[in-house]
């Protein structure tokens, strides 16, 4: 077995996420925030350190690869990973060799992010498939047999409507985001909880019977990821698999796919 380890790192709005992978076994993760402006050493230097912390040395890995849909601190990152890692980092990127088929006019226009996803849901749950995305925006990506990307919904997030609420008027208050106990509520604080969550479901479920009743899909396994997707896949039948590393593990696949490289010793 190869004992060198793959690093997988989703860039997304809110959040880094870090993967280290043993073959396609997933052994840790660990994250840290995206919007922080960071130099390249500074990247640098979170990035061993949080290895280190699990147990790992920058020179246990064979490789890297990213998904972002962050471009802005592409640069400092990836320099940040030659420097400190040792590794040029593969970039998901369009004209890869990704298994996935974009029925799109533009192909490129598919965020990165949703690509790994889709190859993640089609590879490791079957097809057809809808993968959700609870990340900053709420993505639902339809998936057919073949591994073609059919169609992609995009919604605003839980957060960003969460913000909406406290940003966009006088009176109301910063809230965690969770379920409350009932959606009959007596006080502001679960009056937006429930509106948000109760909210969130009501479009996750109805969207996914609409696009199971427009595509003639009754059988569409339905799959859900990221950071809120936990609270709302406990609250519908409609959603099928929870997997809060699905696009970590979409990376581990796509990089098996690319032309191997030389170690560097």
């Amino acid at each position: 077995m190869d004992k060198k380890l793959l690093l997988g790192i989703d860039v997304g709005n809110t959040n880094i996420t870090f993967g280290v992978f043993r073959g396609k076994e997933l052994l840790r993760t660990f994250r840290m925030t995206t919007k922080m402006q960071r130099t390249s050493d500074e990247f640098g230097v979170w990035i061993t350190s949080l290895l280190q912390g699990k147990g790992f040395s920058p020179d246990d890995l064979k490789d890297v690869i990213v998904a972002s849909v962050v471009p802005g601190i592409m640069y400092s990152l990836n320099s940040g990973i030659i420097k400190y890692l040792n590794r040029t980092p593969i970039v998901v990127s369009a004209g890869m060799k990704t298994g996935l088929r974009i029925n799109m006019a533009n192909p490129k226009e598919l965020g990165a992010d949703r690509v790994v996803d889709c190859v993640a849901g089609y590879e490791l749950y079957g097809s057809p498939v809808m993968v959700i995305d609870f990340g900053t925006a709420t993505t639902y990506d339809l998936v057919l047999p073949g591994c073609i990307f059919e169609t992609g919904i995009t919604s605003p997030g839980i957060r960003i409507c969460a913000n909406a609420l406290w940003n966009e008027t006088a009176k109301l208050p910063e809230i965690a985001i969770e379920k409350p106990e009932s959606i009959l509520a007596r006080d502001t604080t679960s009056s937006m909880q429930a509106g948000l969550v109760y909210g969130c479901i009501g479009q996750t479920e109805y969207i996914i019977k609409k696009v199971k009743e427009e595509a003639g899909l009754s059988e569409m396994k339905v799959v859900a990821t990221g950071g809120l997707g936990r609270i709302i896949s406990e609250e519908t039948d409609m959603i099928d698999v929870y997997d809060p590393d699905l696009t970590l593990k979409g990376l581990q696949i796509i990089y098996e796919r690319q032309p191997k490289r030389k170690e560097k010793a």
